[in-house]
């Protein structure tokens, strides 16, 4: 049984209780939501990951991606980052591994972590396409459906399926004056195979036996967003709501299936955009949990576009997206290192945090470390950031001097001191 078919029935599983218990809601608030495919639990027995809810009501949640390329592949670097990712904080993690064995990353990968684990198994597909028989496009519609199975398999809690990207969003896209076509590598895959043989997707034509598949494990789908905007030039456009509206149906009848769904969201988009694409998200969708990469909110700032998608993804998260990924200060220019990897986890928990603040969530927090602060305790400090190390580094690089408790920059003339000593004695 799936976590929303147990739902259905009114039972509430382990994992809900355990969801509820941490965010600190009713166990009958989080299997209604998930009833109503409004909550996920990405939890495929077989990996048996901690529990973890997405959607309505909840945190925001942060993914972080990493991965081999077929440009440089070193599996002990990968696990590395995996364990980096996850002691900075990141709630789940996905493989987008493209070179070396990618059964035995996937697998090593899976050992490393206990977050729930996520892949794109057309990757795969695809590259096996081009070992057997040359090319991309030479991929069988059984090559695709039991690449899903097989990930299925080894334990993998939730797959993105490139879903809306058919023969009716690729025309649509044709006709579109798009600055950049189109920049998911899943996507490009599915629209190249679609062209090359003029025949449906066939994860789409065949969404109900990708139903059974994901049931069978009860692997919660993200559907793709192959039509993201790579650009702010893009966003919100034609070809973006049409993959939109083919989604929504089908989140529909993965609902009525017994298979959780969430629904991945842009990509490049100004600030302005950000709210208007998720309250048309939500209303099509029936509120199902958005997954979103950034947003990013401005396309010039390579090296940083941490930040561009911590601004993005703080807004977004308070105007109600559920689940970040990460985007590395790497992003758009190389692999990233274990060191994008933490920056980019702690940047968008920052993002997440703030949203879920503006929700009112976790005040109490903040409340306690800003008495911390006041009382120039430290330790307190220390131990309810983010980033403990970094700040205890910063500390450490200029200490101040024995007389004072006060950070090096102000020193003797610490305003919460001279408050303490005139203010608060009179």
């Amino acid at each position: 049984m799936t976590q929303i078919s147990e739902a259905k029935q009114k039972k509430t599983t382990l994992q809900m209780k355990q969801v509820a218990r941490g965010e600190k809601v009713e166990p009958e608030v989080i299997r209604r939501r998930i009833a109503a495919g409004q909550v996920v639990i990405p939890y495929n027995p077989i990996h048996a990951p901690s529990a973890l809810g997405i959607g309505k009501g909840l945190r925001v949640k942060v993914n972080a991606n990493i991965g081999t390329s077929r440009e440089h592949c070193d599996l002990k670097e990968e696990v590395e980052k995996a364990k980096v990712a996850v002691a900075a904080g990141a709630h789940a993690l996905m493989d987008l591994s493209t070179g070396g064995d990618l059964d035995r990353i996937r697998r090593a990968l899976l050992k490393t972590v206990k977050v729930p684990f996520g892949t794109v198994p057309i990757y795969q597909a695809g590259i096996e396409a081009i070992a057997k028989r040359g090319s991309i496009v030479d991929m069988t519609a059984d090559d695709m459906f039991s690449m899903v199975e097989s990930q299925a398999k080894q334990g993998v809690d939730f797959a993105v399926v490139h879903v809306g990207i058919t023969k009716e969003s690729v025309e649509r896209l044709r006709k579109q004056n798009r600055l950049i076509p189109m920049v998911s590598r899943g996507g490009s895959f599915h629209m190249a195979w679609i062209l090359h043989h003029d025949l449906e997707n066939p994860l789409y034509k065949d969404f109900e036996y990708l139903l059974e598949i994901a049931k069978r494990y009860d692997v919660t789908l993200s559907l793709g967003d192959g039509m993201r905007s790579g650009a702010l030039a893009d966003s919100n456009d034609r070809a973006k709501f049409q993959e939109l509206l083919i989604i929504g149906e089908l989140v529909e009848k993965a609902r009525k299936a017994g298979v959780q769904t969430m629904v991945e969201g842009p990509g490049h988009m100004p600030l302005s955009d950000i709210q208007a694409n998720i309250q048309v998200m939500k209303t099509v969708t029936k509120e199902a949990p958005y997954f979103v990469l950034g947003p990013l909110v401005t396309d010039i700032a390579p090296g940083y576009d941490h930040f561009v998608g911590g601004i993005g993804g703080a807004f977004a998260g308070f105007c109600g997206v559920d689940f970040l990924c990460y985007v590395t200060p790497a992003e758009h220019l190389c692999l990233p290192d274990w060191q994008d990897v933490r920056d980019g986890v702690v940047a968008t928990r920052i993002a997440a945090h703030a949203a879920d603040l503006a929700k009112g969530l976790d005040r109490d927090v903040d409340l306690t470390f800003s008495a911390a602060r006041e009382a120039l305790d430290w330790e307190k400090m220390f131990a309810l950031c983010i980033d403990p190390a970094k700040a205890k580094e910063y500390r450490a690089k200029r200490s101040p001097s024995e007389d004072t408790k006060a950070c090096s920059m102000c020193g003797s003339l610490c305003a919460i001191e001279m408050v303490k000593k005139y203010l608060k004695n009179k």
